[in-house]
């Protein structure tokens, strides 16, 4: 970098909050400008950060509208950001994105612009993709020498990493990527009963369960990337998936993701799928929630008041961000990649990220589900900051090198992240 870098984060969410308290024990930024559209909230999230490390005045808190791309970039010209990076739900990509352009600052997400259904026809047929509208911009970020990172989170971001990783030093040839994500939590009441809790945001979980979900076959594309996209009805084709470290078969579906959309692009697969292992309860709410119309985000008048019925949903569970102490169990995000290894042979493997609640509980106070997706922007923050990533355009964590990344993650404290991954060899 041609400046010390100073870091805009908008949103102090659950993610948000975990990526402050995960970055103030690294020394590459000279500034860490939390930004929320609740002042308390942004507040609480630097003073979390300066209790891990006393009085930490790199960190500070600040107001900013994210539907707003000139607030954004109004507030990154004042704090001299030189990234830009988006900790909110996808709602605010667009803005936020163009906010960070407007600035000159460099940008990072861990979810991108908005799909859009198809108008003709729900299934088969794709309209308007995740990332669509970010991506049609590359040529401009090109332009202007700026770098767009997308999708950097743990899912898109760790698992994108690991499939450039895959196809660099495993596999000659791959038959399929296939991100593969699952947990065994736990959430409990003040009594030891088990409760309904998501771990994540439920406006979110229900814009990408819901949405048709998006598969990539080479056949399909004869070339040309764009035409191998296709959907399917949600919750399609379950499989019942072992994940490692104890938490066992968990039984998944395809759900639109991030990393259909990317990996194709920059990586030579013959399919590309991404399957969650929701759980029956999950996907019988979400039904549910779908034939009652509460998963919708046009807003209905209630009493004389507009609102949308996904935020009312969304705002009656509790925040992601306080659950941790009521949680237990772990979460798995991982890779299956299968087709030829570098020997020729047939090969089958599973390369994957376990976090512990336990233990972001125990070190960080964050519940494992926010930190495991907060950890891996801090990290790539820190690769473009001492100069081993780089690059200008739009572009998805598959176009740069994978084992810097890796090796950082993986690397005890204080020189790396002391959070290791995984990979496990299954039968062909």
């Amino acid at each position: 970098m041609d400046r010390p870098m100073r870091v805009l984060m908008v949103g102090a969410g659950g993610v948000g909050d975990a990526a402050a308290r995960i970055a103030v024990e690294r020394d590459y930024f000279e500034a860490w400008v939390v930004a929320d559209y609740d002042l308390a909230r942004a507040e609480r999230t630097v003073a979390a950060a300066r209790e891990r490390r006393t009085d930490d005045g790199r960190f500070s808190a600040a107001q900013v509208d994210a539907s707003d791309a000139d607030a954004v970039a109004a507030l990154a010209r004042e704090v001299g950001a030189t990234h830009v990076f988006n900790a909110v739900d996808p709602r605010f990509v667009m803005p936020i994105f163009t906010g960070a352009f407007d600035a000159g600052a460099d940008y990072l997400d861990m979810a991108m612009s908005l799909s859009v259904r198809h108008p003709d026809a729900p299934y088969e047929k794709v309209g308007v993709k995740l990332g669509d509208e970010q991506l049609a911009r590359a040529h401009e970020w090109e332009q202007a020498g700026r770098l767009a990172l997308l999708g950097i989170g743990v899912e898109p971001g760790l698992s994108d990493v690991l499939a450039r990783y895959a196809a660099d030093e495993l596999f000659d040839h791959i038959d399929e990527l296939g991100t593969r994500d699952g947990a065994n939590l736990v959430i409990r009441d003040d009594d030891g009963n088990e409760v309904f809790a998501p771990g994540f945001s439920m406006w979110t979980i229900i814009e990408e369960c819901l949405n048709p979900p998006v598969v990539w076959e080479r056949e399909r594309a004869g070339g040309d990337v764009e035409q191998g996209f296709f959907t399917l009805p949600p919750f399609s084709e379950p499989e019942v998936f072992d994940f490692p470290e104890g938490i066992g078969p968990v039984e998944c579906v395809h759900v639109e993701h991030e990393e259909v959309l990317l990996m194709p692009r920059w990586i030579d697969a013959d399919r590309v799928t991404f399957k969650y292992g929701l759980g029956e309860e999950m996907i019988s709410i979400l039904r549910t929630l779908h034939t009652l119309g509460l998963d919708s985000t046009e807003p209905v008048t209630v009493k004389g008041v507009e609102v949308s019925p996904r935020d009312v949903v969304a705002a009656c569970l509790p925040d992601p961000a306080t659950i941790g102490p009521r949680m237990e169990g772990k979460t798995c995000a991982g890779l299956f990649v299968t087709g030829t290894g570098k020997d020729g042979a047939p090969r089958a493997t599973y390369l994957y990220h376990v976090v512990d609640n336990a233990d972001s509980m125990r070190d960080y106070g964050a519940q494992c589900v926010v930190w495991q997706t907060a950890i891996n922007p801090v990290v790539a923050l820190e690769l473009l900051a001492d100069g081993t990533w780089s690059g200008t355009g739009v572009l998805g964590p598959e176009a740069l090198p994978p084992k810097p990344f890796l090796d950082l993650l993986a690397a005890p404290k204080p020189e790396g992240y002391g959070s290791p991954w995984g990979m496990e060899e299954r039968t062909p």
